[in-house]
């Protein structure tokens, strides 16, 4: 009975011995630039996001069952969404849905689209994809909440504000992989931050991160210090030259 018993333990260790030399995998990520100035002549810009993957499963990598998801949200803020309807040659609002949290810009870059990516209830618990944003979560019935939210997502995406895009991501090596992003113009300043997400045949693996500061430059980066340092002193400057700007208007084109 012990020899059994110990041929038993000896076959269990040795099928046992391989997963155990198989370590989760890992990765980590870095970025072409953690800084972008934003100035008048911005125009847009990329943004490269490079990345390590470690401990790789050899068999699943040739099957190019590994995905990588590279998210880009900006800063976040309160916004409303206005309905406005013509009536009598006005434009005029119907009605208004205020959104708590929302990211001024979100772009996703990743290696397939996202439903081959993963469940939607996994995206949705980790809040990648804009439709998986929690101020798109709208409860079942609540259709004029839903309404504002399909305005506010088609608004972000015809601004190039919010952007999707798949097939983006490249391994070129075995382990080593790069993702390109595409900056607005009118790209929000402030934090943003990078997530990264390794997923494996469909299943969430890890995720890293990296912020990225978009600053305003030269003439606009000295008024918006000033108007954050002396907003009192800035608002009276601005009302002087609407109306400085207003008498001079007067009376250029004055008419005898």
């Amino acid at each position: 009975m012990r020899r059994r018993l110990a041929a038993l333990l000896a076959a269990l260790l040795v099928a046992l011995a391989p997963a155990r030399a198989q370590e989760a995998e890992t990765f980590e990520i870095g970025l072409s630039t953690d800084v972008i100035s934003v100035g008048t002549n911005f125009a847009g810009s990329q943004l490269v996001v490079f990345g390590a993957l470690d401990n790789a499963d050899q068999r699943i990598l040739r099957q190019g069952r590994y995905d990588i998801v590279v998210v880009l949200e900006g800063p976040r803020r309160p916004l409303v969404v206005r309905e406005r309807s013509r009536f009598l040659g006005l434009w005029i609002n119907r009605g208004a849905e205020r959104f708590s949290d929302v990211p001024v810009s979100y772009s996703v870059s990743a290696t397939r689209p996202l439903r081959d990516v993963a469940p939607r209830e996994t995206l949705q618990q980790l809040s990648v994809g804009a439709s998986n944003l929690p101020f798109n979560r709208v409860e079942s019935g609540d259709i004029e909440r839903a309404e504002y939210v399909a305005a506010l997502n088609r608004l972000r995406a015809e601004s190039g504000l919010y952007q999707s895009t798949h097939g983006t991501i490249q391994f070129v090596s075995n382990t080593l992989f790069r993702a390109n992003l595409t900056l607005p113009a009118d790209l929000p300043v402030g934090r943003h931050v990078v997530r990264a997400f390794l997923f494996r045949e469909g299943a969430f693996l890890r995720n890293r991160s990296q912020d990225l500061w978009v600053r305003k430059t030269g003439f606009e980066s000295r008024i918006s210090n000033y108007a954050a340092s002396n907003g009192l002193a800035y608002g009276l400057i601005a009302v002087a030259l609407a109306f400085l700007v207003g008498w001079f208007g007067r009376i250029l084109f004055k008419r005898d």
